[in-house]
């Protein structure tokens, strides 16, 4: 009989609260070997007795056979004499002080939990708040790691007999499942009426009740994971009206949920891909083409081609579809706030900021410990494209090429997320949201505190955002001075760069071209920038060409008035204001001549180079929008009456390092003066830039030799432009990087700003 030998192994990554202790126990009982699995600070210990041959067998399967949820980044393995053990087991969880835990993201309910959900046989009937070690909260209920009973919000439900028999026994799917609950011991759902401050109805009968509300055209405050939504039916363009009303929301497009994949494809174009990415264990919004028939109420994505929809995702989503009272298939489902506020997600704190908003409330008693809005993602290339990565994939952490120092990166002012570094992971926060006023400051701070307490981070240094007047900026400079860290300034687009740079997984012994577009970021110059191309790794950028200088007049007057942006661009390349012209009609004579004594003197007028003023500027032109509700909402709706069947453009000049825009403006206006439809004028206005950005890039190549090239920033969100553009590179023989694991937009920043940093400190140039 051969001899026996004893082996320890640890491994990371995602490997606590996805079931992986009872697949490495029934691993374990297959191979008849003997040891214990412990769940640690640092991951998961196992120590087994056997033979080499049914060691290797074990961890053969153990590699090959992984939970669905269940994600290895190391692995490890060491062997000892055999140890004795007479059986297998799972033994109690351990602290390490100091060590971290990767922690799972919230997930969608599971195909098991749903057949339990509406089997009336089953003891979890229709109750709210089923799951499993393969589906439910994670992340939103952690309080600490790891990731225990005790550590979660779960932890003032003491467990009824039937469910602790569950959570302790090794073969059932919920052993261990930290939020395991049923109707007897667990959370409940009621409903409250606006102004009456007492429930109205619990269980069933408050879901019944919200159906009928939402039918009958009110609006709902329902508790979800990561906070409130606020629902109505989406095909009643009065309640749709309302809510807009309601919640100060103009124009920006609201989510959807809709009940099932039928109702999704009744209503929107769906690929294979959008499919998968829909169906997807994370559940994130996805943009969609609309179908023309759609019944969905316009005034839920004003003047857009697309819709943003996602499937109910927690049992209480699903309920709130599916029953006798016939309630509506498709709900707008946008967050529970006021517009930029961040959303609310205790009970009481909805009842003071959505009474204004909502007519009832659908609550319930599970608390939630860290705010997270729904992602929104579309497919790009037949793979995810994130808009927004937060709930489903927050805090999934980003594999680094290297080993960096603990770093904390505060993001910027927008679409804002931060960033902690340990060793070779990047734990990129949450959508934070934009940093524009207190509360969501205050949302920002505890995230930062939450996260270095989950992963056991202490930062040695605090990245940020050259801008001066970002709270994110004030936040690291004042922390920094605070704490006696080195505080290191990271330009805005090079952050960009370096983060596509990091989400592809390079590591940096090599340059790039990068192409970062966007609305605004912060120059060394001063200047506002946003047309940049770079030469750039971690350690440096050059700025090889740039969009030509115009001026912004009044600075956020005029992102917010696309029309002023547009005259200031004509003033800039010495074209008439005619009166034949949208933005000249759009503003009176005495506010042209106060906007012209302002170019002309230099007067609280800011110089840009960015790409995404000059898209509102041609929309504006174009006729497209005069003023906007949200950001780039005059760039969208120019995108989306563009006519994907024309070829013509318009040539930008290119000299030493300026890219001018005067020939693309003039031979516009030509084209509207000759009666030339919006929807052409746009084509040819895409496809200009989409060919200014080969011809750059193949300047650069010539000059330099680099076959790479980095698209970065929030233009990039723009498809007509990303898809022409990437093809047109890959055919000239590029190779081209864009965003996957984070988004193009600001949302991606921290990332960037984190790697700059850790190799600035490397190179003592901080």
């Amino acid at each position: 009989m051969p001899d026996k030998r004893g082996a320890t192994i640890h491994v990371t990554g995602i490997v606590q609260g996805v079931g992986f202790r009872p697949f490495i126990y029934n691993l374990a009982i297959r191979h008849v070997l003997g040891g214990w699995v412990r769940n640690s600070s640092a991951g998961v210990v196992i120590k087994i007795d056997g033979t080499q041959e049914t060691i290797d067998a074990f961890v053969h399967a153990m590699k090959a056979e992984l939970p669905n949820l269940a994600r290895m980044d190391t692995f490890e393995i060491s062997f000892e004499p055999p140890n004795q053990f007479t059986r297998f087991e799972i033994i109690e969880s351990e602290t390490v002080e100091g060590a971290f835990q990767p922690i799972p993201p919230d997930v969608s309910i599971c195909v098991d939990c749903l057949n339990e959900l509406f089997n009336p046989k089953d003891r979890r009937y229709r109750y709210p708040f089923i799951n499993c070690t393969n589906c439910g909260p994670r992340f939103t209920i952690i309080t600490d790691i790891p990731y225990d009973r005790r550590n979660t919000t779960m932890a003032l439900f003491k467990m009824c007999p039937e469910c602790g028999a569950e959570y302790q026994n090794p073969g059932d799917r919920r052993f261990h499942a930290q939020p395991v609950a049923c109707p007897v011991c667990g959370p409940n759902v009621w409903l409250e009426r606006k102004g009456e401050g007492k429930i109205s109805l619990e269980g069933d009968f408050a879901i019944f009740e919200a159906q009928k509300m939402l039918r009958g055209g009110n609006i709902l405050a329902v508790k979800g994971l990561g906070g409130f939504h606020l629902a109505c039916d989406a095909t009643n363009p009065a309640t749709v009206a309302e809510l807009r009303q309601r919640k100060l929301r103009v124009d920006k497009p609201f989510a959807l949920m809709m009940s099932d994949m039928a109702t999704i494809e009744k209503n929107c174009i769906v690929s294979p891909s959008d499919r998968d990415l829909i169906e997807s264990h994370q559940r994130p919004i996805v943009l969609l083409q609309k179908r023309p028939e759609s019944k969905i109420a316009e005034d839920v994505a004003p003047k857009q081609e697309t819709l943003g929809v996602m499937l109910p995702y927690t049992p209480l989503h699903i309920l709130l579809f599916n029953s006798k009272n016939q309630p509506p298939a498709a709900l707008v489902m946008t967050s529970g706030n006021i517009s930029e506020e961040p959303i609310a997600t205790g009970n009481e704190e909805a009842r003071e900021r959505l009474s204004p908003l909502a007519d009832a409330f659908l609550m319930h008693n599970r608390d939630i410990h860290t705010r997270c809005d729904d992602s929104v993602a579309r497919i790009f290339n037949e793979k995810k494209f994130f808009l927004r990565r937060s709930r489903g994939y927050a805090p999934d952490t980003i594999r680094l090429p290297f080993d960096v120092p603990p770093i904390l990166a505060t993001g910027p002012e927008l679409k804002n997320t931060f960033c902690l570094t340990r060793e070779n992971y990047a734990f990129i926060s949450h959508h934070i949201g934009d940093m524009e006023n207190y509360e969501t400051l205050h949302s920002f701070e505890d995230g930062i505190t939450h996260f270095e307490k989950l992963f056991r981070i202490c930062p040695q240094a605090i990245a940020y955002d050259l801008h001066p007047n970002y709270l994110a900026t004030r936040y690291a400079l004042d922390r920094a001075d605070r704490e006696n860290l080195p505080a290191i300034g990271i330009q805005h687009h090079h952050a960009h760069i370096a983060a596509c740079m990091a989400d592809n997984g390079l590591n940096g012994t090599r340059a790039v071209i990068g192409a970062a577009f966007d609305g605004t970021g912060y120059g060394k110059d001063g200047a506002i920038w946003g047309g940049e191309f770079f030469v750039a790794d971690y350690a440096n950028y050059e700025r090889k060409l740039h969009l030509k200088y115009f001026p912004l007049p009044g600075g956020d007057a005029a992102i917010k008035h696309p029309a002023r942006t547009a005259l200031a661009l004509l003033w800039s390349c010495g074209l008439e204001w005619d009166e034949d012209l949208a933005p000249v009609r759009e503003m009176s004579l005495e506010e042209r001549n106060i906007m012209h004594t302002q170019l002309e003197h230099g007067l609280n007028s800011s110089q840009t180079s960015s790409m995404g003023r000059l898209f509102d500027a041609a929309a504006a032109l174009a006729g497209v929008r005069q003023k906007v509700n949200y950001e780039a909402q005059a760039a969208i709706e120019f995108e989306a009456a563009l006519e994907k069947t024309e070829s013509s453009t318009y040539e930008f000049e290119i000299h030493e390092d300026v890219v001018d825009a005067r020939p693309v403006i003039t031979a516009m206006l030509a084209d509207m003066r000759r009666g030339i439809a919006v929807s052409i004028i746009s084509a040819r206005f895409h496809n200009g830039v989409s060919n200014m950005v080969r011809r750059v890039c193949k300047e650069i190549r010539s000059e330099t030799g680099l076959k790479e090239i980095a698209l970065s920033g929030g233009v990039w969100q723009n498809m007509a432009l990303l898809g022409q553009s990437v093809r047109g590179l890959e055919e000239d023989g590029f190779e081209v990087y864009i965003h996957r694991q984070t988004p193009t937009n600001d949302g991606g920043i921290s990332l960037g700003q984190a790697l700059v940093g850790a190799v600035k400190i490397k190179d003592n140039k901080m």
